[in-house]
């Protein structure tokens, strides 16, 4: 009994470190609400007033900024890899084929960051401004928030061949979107949250012209309607708007798509009478449903392997290491 009673103390002792390790091991990668609590108390609402001037400015940029977060975390977690311009010596991630002439925002970041330099300077990260920057953009447009943690520090590195292997096409197939977003860790059902995104924005003729002009399930009058602005050769970066609310962060881009309006070929494949058909209709349905997954989706997109720690470094110009 007494040799039992030594063993369970050593057990209990073991759970106990173990819980222990769990909980603080790796207290300082973590990331968390108060992060900058002490050192830029204001950051938030400098990057709130500066994202919503430039979505009032202009409403695409929310889009846009949305869509910069978005393009940053899925090729290398989120690390504002995405914002590092090409020097003589290194290639960034910004003429990878879903970025050249496509991703834009830099400005807004930039106008943000100098802003915040001057109240906190090498404080906030750039990476951590995309993540703010992306919910302000979609509460701007009337779309749901979310709970944005923070501590991410910002890579030295980029990846042009994970942007070009790592974002979805606008080409892409159900499964093959399925499968892209399975590879970082989301479900199929926060994968047709997330393409909600495109309730917003607009997108240039190259990238749809092939499902105007060759895909069957594509509604008529609809087609009929971009043909204009996106002929079969020339008007590359004619601009169209994702659904027929792109200002607005609704749950028109469902309903869309269950009429056959989805401007691009991966957009349509999320209703065309596969899997995913009963969760477009759902969200279609209830736009309650579909913010709620949407931020939560977005909670988990934003925490994609962050760098934290005395890893990386915070730049003082996004668009270069230090």
């Amino acid at each position: 009994m007494a040799n039992l009673s030594a063993s369970s103390r050593v057990f209990k002792l073991s759970t106990f470190t173990l819980c222990l390790l769990v909980l603080f091991g790796t207290g300082s990668a973590q990331l968390s609400a108060n992060f900058y609590a002490r050192t830029c108390p204001n950051f938030r609402s400098i990057i709130t007033r500066a994202v919503n001037t430039a979505v009032r400015n202009e409403a695409r940029m929310g889009a846009s900024l949305l869509r910069l977060h978005f393009h940053d975390c899925f090729v290398n977690g989120c690390d504002a890899s995405v914002l590092l311009d090409d020097t003589a010596n290194f290639t960034g991630e910004k003429t990878a084929g879903p970025n050249s002439n496509s991703i834009r925002g830099f400005n807004v970041i930039d106008t943000i960051k100098t802003q915040l330099e001057s109240q906190c300077p090498g404080v906030v990260s750039c990476a951590d401004i995309l993540s703010a920057a992306a919910r302000d953009s979609v509460v701007a447009l009337r779309g749901p928030g979310w709970n944005v943690l923070f501590g991410r520090r910002d890579s030295t590195t980029a990846s042009l061949s994970g942007a070009n292997s790592n974002l979805p096409s606008p080409a892409s197939s159900l499964s093959t979107l399925i499968s892209s977003f399975s590879n970082l860790g989301f479900t199929a059902n926060e994968m047709i949250a997330l393409s909600g995104a495109h309730t917003i924005g607009q997108a240039r003729c190259t990238v749809f012209r092939n499902r105007l002009y060759n895909d069957n399930n594509i509604n008529a009058s609809f087609a009929a309607t971009l043909t204009p602005n996106c002929p079969t050769s020339g008007g590359d970066n004619n601009l169209s708007p994702l659904d027929s609310s792109a200002t607005s962060f609704d749950n028109r881009y469902y309903s869309d798509l269950i009429n056959q309006k989805g401007l691009l070929h991966s957009d349509q494949e999320l209703f065309n009478g596969g899997s995913a058909d009963a969760q477009v209709r759902t969200y279609s349905s209830n736009s309650a449903t579909f913010f709620r997954d949407f931020a939560s989706a977005m909670v988990k997109m934003s925490n994609l392997s962050p760098l934290t720690g005395s890893s990386g470094q915070v730049r003082t110009n996004c668009r270069k290491t230090n």
